[in-house]
């Protein structure tokens, strides 16, 4: 499969789909992830969304990806671990790999990279602040 640069929305939506098709399957995520989220669809959408407004500064984006993990966590039995977020930030990484190439793989890459060690961080704390 040819690799092509990651440049519109709808190379971002393909992005997602990918990315949380292989979640889904995951031994360790994919628990979580299939028993937090009802409408695969509209999820989708936002995190398509969301990853838009990380890569072109697009505005459509609207909610608290810190508030959600908490949550997670608190589904989770406060037991996310770096585990998980290795594990998410490796499937991440392998998706964009996979099929896309160029700039804007190494930004998604880098700003993955930083949310994922920045909510780990939020959740520990806010988990032994309550």
């Amino acid at each position: 499969m040819e690799k092509r640069e990651l440049t519109t929305r709808d190379d971002v939506r393909q992005l997602v789909h990918s990315f949380y098709a292989a979640v889904r399957q995951d031994a360790l995520l994919g628990p979580i992830f299939n028993g937090m989220i009802h409408n695969w669809e509209a999820h989708l959408e936002h995190l398509t969304d969301f990853w838009c407004a990380q890569l072109f500064i697009d505005r459509s984006y609207n909610g608290n990806p810190i508030e959600v993990h908490r949550k997670v966590d608190a589904f989770a039995n406060h037991a996310l671990s770096e585990h998980h977020f290795g594990a998410w930030l490796n499937l991440w990484i392998d998706t964009l790999d996979a099929s896309f190439q160029g700039d804007n793989v190494f930004i998604l890459k880098n700003r993955a990279r930083k949310m994922a060690s920045f909510i780990h961080i939020d959740v520990f704390t806010h988990r032994s602040s309550t």
